[in-house]
């Protein structure tokens, strides 16, 4: 068992939804925005070298924040997934519960508090 009540589970699994849904729509911001920028600008008749690099630019920081976006959502859709497993609360890697404090704060956590300073230790 994850150790969490019912209303934890409820108010945990309400949290990610909503992180999910609001995810959503600024991926599609961000996609919409990266197709303006696609888009020629009215009534322009030759961009400068400078106009052209700063439009690259521009491209490139909105691709990055849609990627960015998009791993997110990966990342709170997995955690979504493990609540119909009924895994959700539970480390990935011990098996044990991960707890509702930690669970509070970062609720699409992976792994305990233990395993994930070991996770962190072994990177450096």
């Amino acid at each position: 068992m994850n150790g969490l009540d019912d209303q934890q589970w409820q108010v945990l699994q309400t949290r990610l939804e909503r992180v999910r849904v609001a995810l959503l729509t600024r991926l599609a911001d961000d996609l919409d925005r990266s197709t303006d920028l696609r888009l020629p600008l009215p009534h322009q008749a030759e961009a400068s070298p400078a106009d052209n690099a700063s439009q690259r630019i521009l491209h490139a920081a909105v691709h990055e924040a849609a990627t960015h976006t998009a791993r997110q959502l990966d990342v709170v859709q997995h955690a979504l997934a493990k609540f119909a497993e009924q895994a959700y609360g539970l480390c990935e890697s011990c098996g044990e519960a991960i707890g509702y404090s930690r669970l509070n704060a970062r609720p699409e956590a992976r792994f305990c508090i233990n395993c994930q300073t070991r996770l962190e230790q072994r990177r450096r």
